[in-house]
């Protein structure tokens, strides 16, 4: 009885109270650690750019300032602009509740593909879209190419491994990319032809993704004759 005083006085509902205490501790409210990973209520955060470095941005947006968690291509995305648009994936657990932001969704939706897979934390996702490109790390997937992915900080044989296991055939079907192609063109210019020959002459994308990446695991810098000629023979 003396809490609904309390919250009569200052007009609050039980509801309001409700939400103040899921928000402030969820353990109370029933929410499981799983779920509050995987909150995904704020899309993005648009606002002037108040502080900025390699690692975080602060976004002031109506007054109050975001501190969000960027990696380095999304660093270089921002840098030197005033104001910006940031994609979020909201991170909320028990102990703790962090704002990770990207330049991109493609960069975002790669994100929360690689923390999907056992062992892999938010804190080194980071650091892989820190160390390579988004494109670099589907490449390295795609192509299993696990010296390229336990290239960067934090990842070993095992984890490089579960990566690959767990995430080639999302990559494959395009998941995690907002983009049509799944290599990119400054690696190897005769990748998007070759595909797009390939699709053209009656192949689906998957398998057509599929075979261009085998060709190139053994081959990275094949011409684009030798890249068609080499996929034609695995399709």
């Amino acid at each position: 009885m003396q809490i609904t005083r309390k919250f009569s006085k200052n007009n609050l509902s039980f509801t309001d109270y409700y939400h103040i205490f899921a928000l402030r501790s969820p353990i109370r409210a029933g929410i499981g650690k799983r779920q509050l990973k995987n909150n995904n209520m704020i899309d993005y955060i648009k606002g002037n750019i108040a502080e900025i470095n390699p690692t975080e941005v602060v976004l002031e947006c109506y007054g109050i300032g975001y501190k969000i968690l960027i990696s380095l291509q999304t660093y270089e995305g921002l840098n030197g602009k005033s104001e910006a648009k940031v994609y979020i994936h909201h991170y909320l657990r028990e102990d703790e509740e962090l704002y990770y932001g990207f330049y991109t969704k493609d960069e975002r939706e790669l994100f929360r593909l690689l923390i999907s897979v056992s062992g892999v934390g938010a804190s080194t996702a980071r650091m892989m879209l820190s160390s390579l490109t988004s494109d670099e790390i589907r490449n390295a997937i795609i192509a299993e190419d696990i010296n390229k992915i336990k290239s960067i900080k934090g990842i070993g044989t095992k984890s490089a491994q579960r990566l690959i296991l767990e995430l080639k055939d999302k990559v494959i079907k395009g998941g995690g990319s907002d983009t049509t192609a799944l290599f990119s063109p400054s690696s190897n210019p005769a990748v998007d032809e070759a595909t797009t020959a390939l699709v053209m002459l009656g192949f689906t994308k998957a398998n057509v993704n599929k075979a261009v990446a085998t060709v190139l695991k053994g081959n990275p810098s094949a011409s684009l004759e030798e890249i068609i000629k080499l996929s034609l023979k695995l399709l």
